[in-house]
């Protein structure tokens, strides 16, 4: 039986198994790329509108999270956005800056793939697709002291090789082909994972509760969020990961920048907390209006805010369905205190289906931040399925070509 030879077979053709595998070809490795989907790097054909934020200019260790968000710090500290700006440069890549240091392709994201598959095709990679993984096996030598090889199994016929990258990204948009491919593989070799959970995902409310807001749906406006329990001390709320971004309401819910940035710190339960009017002196400019307008309360409010957020919120209230001069200051004070902190509960989110990342995955406890390899030699994990999730904003792409990067330094050729 033929039994395929190479120093490295890289599990997932998204964004860091494409680098993963071109930097280390690059390097002299016989390099094997596999991946279950005909095409390859869907999620990056599909982010950022179809243009790709490919990076944020602006990235640090600051804007990741996961169980130690410190582990991320070496990766990005030796790859960084201007080297990945590079490597565009030397395609003749035309991109443009969007906003806060987020980084688009002119033209179509499909310049991204092409620059990777043509990186891959210069460092001589092998390419199977589609083509499933069936079983990944760890053959020790004689002696029991060390591993000598992984027997792959695969719908192309048996691989062995010395080293595996797995690259098969998180649980999020499973119409694209995101599995639990990874997970499965950490599990089997024993290392240990951090409950995966939906990401950079928009947020719902129970119907009924929500009723009064459904009429806002397709109303954006900037907003100050952030998730704390409601009873937080001054000093938790201090600490609390505040955004100020664009809010979007929806039928189900709210969505926009600023929930999906939220929702990576959000959990089940939490209330999420809302400045519908940042920035605006809402207490001292009602009071006045009071003593100088005879106007609606709505009215006076849609100065302030949106004109449909102003109507939908004074009808939940019959005590402002009135002009302001006849409302008391405390009625007043009562509505800008709930506009500038208005505290809600989720009751779940759209999930996987809507969610651009997934938070958690394998432990980085059983990583090293160095390498990427994990506590089973020769098994290395590289971006999204590792419990390293950027905010939104072309941070977890970063994350992605910083990861693959580490990992492709450290692989060595099979003697």
């Amino acid at each position: 039986m033929l039994v395929h030879s190479f120093d490295v077979v890289v599990i997932g053709a998204g964004a860091a198994g494409l680098f993963c595998a071109a930097q280390a070809g690059q390097r002299g490795l016989k390099v094997l790329l596999v991946d279950h989907s005909e095409k390859v790097a869907e999620k990056i054909r599909i982010s950022g509108g179809g243009r790709c934020n490919f990076t944020n200019r602006d990235a640090t260790p600051a804007q990741f999270l996961g169980e130690n968000p410190h582990f991320c710090r070496s990766a990005l500290s030796r790859y960084t956005p201007q080297d990945f700006i590079e490597l565009l440069q030397r395609h003749n890549i035309p991109f443009h800056e969007k906003h806060k240091g987020q980084l688009f392709c002119d033209r179509s994201a499909e310049d991204i793939i092409n620059m990777l598959l043509a990186e891959c095709d210069a460092g001589q990679v092998t390419r199977w697709q589609p083509c499933g993984i069936k079983s990944i096996k760890h053959a020790s030598s004689p002696d029991g002291a060390s591993a000598n090889s992984y027997q792959i199994e695969s719908n192309r016929g048996s691989i062995e090789v010395p080293q595996v990258v797995i690259a098969t990204g998180g649980l999020s948009i499973p119409k694209i082909g995101a599995t639990d491919f990874g997970y499965r593989i950490a599990k089997q070799f024993g290392l240990r994972l951090v409950e995966p959970r939906a990401a950079l995902v928009p947020l719902t409310f129970d119907g009924e509760g929500w009723a009064p807001y459904a009429q806002l749906a397709g109303l954006a406006l900037p907003v100050l969020i952030e998730t704390s329990p409601v009873d937080a001390s001054p000093k938790q709320r201090k600490k609390a990961v505040v955004f100020a971004e664009d809010l979007l309401f929806t039928h189900r819910g709210l969505s926009g920048p600023a929930v999906l940035q939220i929702s990576s710190f959000w959990r089940e339960g939490q209330p999420i907390r809302i400045n519908l009017a940042p920035g605006v002196d809402l207490p001292a400019l009602l009071l006045r209006a009071k003593a100088t307008s005879k106007k609606l309360i709505a009215n006076e409010l849609a100065t302030l805010v949106p004109s449909r957020l102003a109507d939908a919120w004074v009808s939940t209230d019959p005590a402002l369905q009135k002009p302001i001069s006849e409302a008391t200051d405390k009625a007043l004070l009562g509505l800008a205190a709930r506009l500038s902190d208005w505290q809600l509960t989720p009751n779940g989110s759209e999930g996987y289906r809507k969610a651009e990342v997934t938070v958690g995955g394998v432990d980085t406890r059983d990583l090293s931040s160095q390498t990427m390899e994990s506590r089973q030699p020769g098994l290395y994990f590289i971006g999204e399925v590792v419990d390293v999730t950027g905010w939104l904003g072309g941070y977890n792409f970063q994350w992605a070509w910083a990861s693959a990067h580490a990992c492709a330094q450290a692989l060595t050729p099979a003697f």
